[in-house]
């Protein structure tokens, strides 16, 4: 894998690599909660989009309530968006203390697993990617994303108490997505991209490198995501976490921001607008947006060209469609 990441940045046509899962629901005929119920449907949706599109990695469901509803958080499903976690678990250190850390298999993550594997048992032409959250952002679905802003300073105790436990359950679900035999994970970071800089080195990278250090090797990579505002200016703390690429949101200028500022050797990708553009805009609109970020960032070899973030479930697939075409014609193949 880590001769995929060299061979990636040696092309000067790199195949596109969104994170794109959920839409799979429109190719094939189901809902988001039938989807997410099922390890079955997952691998078919994961083997529908790489069939559909000629994509660099295949990426599984980052559904980011799958690992707090492991620990015991209550989750709200909906037929056509992705679960979201609700209210707050631990309210204080003492029940910071008692957290129970979960077996691997808990929940619906035992469902995950398993659709990564039979996913990689049918998509053969491509790595294939598992997505997970990243501590910080797990322990803000336990503690509640507001409140933790505020306990990082009230009670910076009780937050390492759930990050030390939210970090060795997110070590052995990487473990076990690695036995799965996917080519690695891609970790979504993004309310870290929230904190202050100094906060985050505290509260956010130490912990997602310790997962880097466990789990990544030479064929089993971290690809680690983060699409908050906040990200240029903890961009060194972020790159300490020693990941084998990093994945940013369209809060940031992907050239000036990012491309400029990270050594030439560290592999990027990024960052057409999911929601705004993939999800709510034309075709004619991701043409645009597309060929505009080719224009700026394909002059530079450690360029991937992605998404911002998760694409949305009920994203049109002429979108989806148009993002590759524009790709294809800036690289001149149609």
């Amino acid at each position: 894998m880590k001769n995929w990441i060299e061979g990636l940045k040696s092309q000067q046509c790199k195949k596109p690599m969104p994170l794109l899962s959920f839409p799979s629901v429109s190719l094939l005929g189901v809902s988001v909660r039938e989807l997410i119920s099922s390890s079955e449907l997952q691998a078919r949706g994961m083997q529908a989009v790489a069939e559909a599109v000629d994509a660099s990695a295949s990426v599984s469901f980052m559904d980011l309530s799958l690992e707090a509803e492991a620990f015991g958080a209550t989750v709200s499903f909906s037929e056509d968006e992705v679960p979201t976690v609700k209210g707050r678990l631990v309210t204080d250190e003492d029940e910071a203390e008692a957290l129970a850390v979960p077996a691997v298999g808990s929940g619906r993550t035992g469902i995950y697993i398993e659709a990564v594997k039979k996913a990689v048992e049918n998509i053969t032409d491509r790595p294939v990617f598992a997505g997970i959250i990243g501590p910080f952002s797990l322990a803000a679905r336990l503690l509640d994303v507001t409140e933790i802003m505020m306990d990082c300073y009230d009670d910076p105790d009780m937050v390492h108490v759930v990050l030390e436990k939210s970090t060795a359950f997110l070590i052995e679900y990487a473990k076990a997505y690695k036995a799965a035999g996917a080519s690695g994970i891609v970790m979504a970071e993004p309310v870290s991209g929230l904190l202050s800089p100094t906060l985050e080195e505290e509260f956010s990278s130490p912990y997602v490198k310790k997962i880097v250090d466990a789990v990544q090797d030479d064929n089993f990579l971290v690809i680690y995501h983060n699409c908050g505002d906040n990200v240029p200016r903890m961009l060194d703390s972020i790159l300490s976490t020693g990941a084998a690429a990093y994945h940013f949101g369209n809060a940031v200028d992907m050239e000036e921001d990012i491309i400029k500022k990270v050594p030439a050797d560290t592999l990027v990708m990024g960052n057409i607008d999911p929601a705004g553009i993939l999800r709510m805009g034309t075709p004619e609109k991701v043409r645009e947006a597309t060929l505009a970020l080719l224009e700026k960032c394909s002059k530079y070899q450690n360029f991937l060209l992605s998404s911002g973030c998760d694409i949305p479930p009920m994203t049109p697939w002429e979108n989806i469609k148009a993002f590759f075409a524009a790709f294809d014609e800036y690289y001149g193949k149609v």
